[in-house]
């Protein structure tokens, strides 16, 4: 067999250029539509890789996507060897999601503008529960949310809050701000020391990755109370 790299076993490129690793390493844009197709073939044939394949089956319909969306399974068996039915089931609904995904309108990501918006999202999850929960609200530069996470659950008087992992949460999501929140079953608005004192580590702690501590609201069964309305953060 050839020492070239065209019919090199992926198994023996480089780590960096093998696409499973280089997903992980560079991120999914990094990848070719090759590299990508090679992802859902898995495996190539004897004599040639998955990549190999997968470029000469994307040659075959000049490239193009949408052409190649127009294949069927029984095309992809006859003409490519090293092809079973099963990988050109994977690729046909790979095709099909893609499609689907034109089709699927933007998710629509709520706003937050001021404490009430942030309560609205909140309120439901956490104001029934007789025990206390601290939850935070990611958001990006247009301050949409972008995603809710749970951080943890206490008794009925406190939560306890690790401040790494509020931030590891916000740095794993990219956010820029973030709203903090939890509830007090008692009914009792007013925030303790203690959820002051976490507030300002949070903020503090939150400055140097240059994340914006936006709000913290304390939220009863009557209402809410906002750290950024009262002038406290």
């Amino acid at each position: 067999m050839s020492d070239s790299p065209q019919y090199q076993s992926i198994k023996e490129w480089s780590i960096d250029d093998r696409p499973r690793e280089k997903m992980m390493t560079k991120g999914r844009q990094s990848l070719s539509d090759s590299e990508l197709l090679a992802i859902i073939l898995g495996s190539g044939s004897p004599g040639e890789s998955a990549v190999d394949l997968s470029k000469r089956i994307l040659r075959d319909y000049n490239n193009n996507l949408n052409e190649l969306g127009k294949i069927t399974i029984k095309d992809l068996v006859k003409k490519y060897k090293g092809i079973g039915e099963a990988k050109a089931i994977n690729i046909i609904a790979a095709l099909e999601i893609g499609r689907r995904r034109q089709e699927t309108d933007p998710m629509q990501r709520p706003v937050i503008n001021s404490s009430k918006d942030s309560f609205n999202i909140l309120y439901p999850i956490i104001a029934d529960l007789p025990h206390e929960e601290f939850w935070i609200l990611l958001c990006n530069k247009a301050c949409k949310v972008i995603h809710l996470q749970f951080i943890g659950r206490g008794g009925i008087a406190s939560v306890v809050v690790d401040v790494r992992i509020v931030l590891k949460c916000a740095l794993e999501h990219l956010a820029t701000s973030i709203v903090l929140c939890h509830n007090h079953p008692s009914g009792n608005l007013r925030p303790s020391k203690e959820d002051i004192n976490i507030t300002q580590k949070l903020k503090e702690a939150a400055t140097l990755f240059d994340i914006t501590v936006m709000d913290h609201l304390i939220i009863g069964d009557m209402g809410y109370y906002s750290f950024a309305d009262e002038g406290c953060i």
